[in-house]
């Protein structure tokens, strides 16, 4: 794979599982990096696992709330200042919400999945995308899910979200393109992350690792995929390697959405 020596790239939801697992793997290519992430204590750990694997790459943190606009205009004006350019976009950060039938679930809770889940992704590509203009081009991964080219039941807020994200990166591959940026994402399948543990919770709060396990039996890998896997597949979307896939939402997930609709 291409090098990423003196390429900037801003990750979004990178304190922890596959914004940090991406992080690392960008970072051992020579990548430049701006973390964001609502936690602060989560983004200085990473910094900190990052730069000391990697002490010659540059790493910018910076605290912000996805869901508000300004917050995301001041994480992409604070890296082109700090590096004046910005070559990648790993627009990751997300929640799950909460698990519920569609006429039970909480409408606040609803209405935060979108702030976050769909909100979120577009005010990133909103204003990153004008800097890559002005530089030429760039490469930019939305974070779909299975759950963006498929339904899960209990999970309404999350599956419309991450539909819609999928929609915004085929307009954006097809409204930009022509700028040089390259919009695809990414639907990742059960990848082990807190996120996905947190769900196991839900599913089976007395014994969360029997419902891991159950849930690794229905996957042709008989396994959950890792952070790291994920991390390969953004840092090649990402890369100077990939060259002609636009507009894809490319699922990672052991190819169980493959088994879907059949008995």
């Amino acid at each position: 794979m291409s090098s990423f020596n003196g390429k900037t790239i801003i990750i979004t939801g990178a304190g922890m599982g596959l914004g940090l697992a991406t992080a690392k793997v960008l970072a051992g290519k020579g990548a430049n990096l701006t973390l964001v992430d609502y936690n602060e204590e989560a983004l200085n750990k990473a910094k900190a696992e990052i730069t000391t694997a990697q002490p010659n790459v540059k790493v910018l943190t910076v605290v912000a709330n996805v869901a508000d606009e300004q917050a995301v205009k001041n994480y992409v004006d604070k890296t082109v200042t700090e590096f004046g350019r910005i070559d990648g976009f790993y627009n990751n950060a997300g929640i799950e919400g909460k698990q519920a039938p569609l006429i039970e679930y909480d409408i606040e809770v609803f209405k935060k999945v979108i702030d976050i889940n769909l909100l979120g992704v577009y005010y990133g590509m909103r204003y990153v995308i004008p800097v890559m203009q002005k530089k030429g081009g760039g490469r930019i991964v939305n974070v779909a899910s299975v759950g963006g080219i498929r339904g899960v039941v209990n999970q309404t807020a999350y599956v419309a979200t991450k539909h819609a994200v999928s929609g915004m990166t085929k307009n954006a591959a097809i409204e930009y393109g022509k700028d040089g940026i390259y919009t695809n994402a990414i639907a990742p399948g059960a990848i082990l992350t807190p996120m996905v543990a947190e769900a196991f919770k839900q599913v089976n709060p007395a014994d969360p690792k029997a419902a891991e396990t159950e849930y690794a039996q229905r996957n042709p890998t008989r396994r959950l995929g890792q952070p790291e896997e994920v991390g390969k597949l953004v840092a090649f979307l990402l890369s100077d390697d990939c060259a002609y896939v636009k507009g894809q939402t490319i699922a990672i997930d052991g190819g169980e959405s493959n088994l879907y609709g059949n008995s």
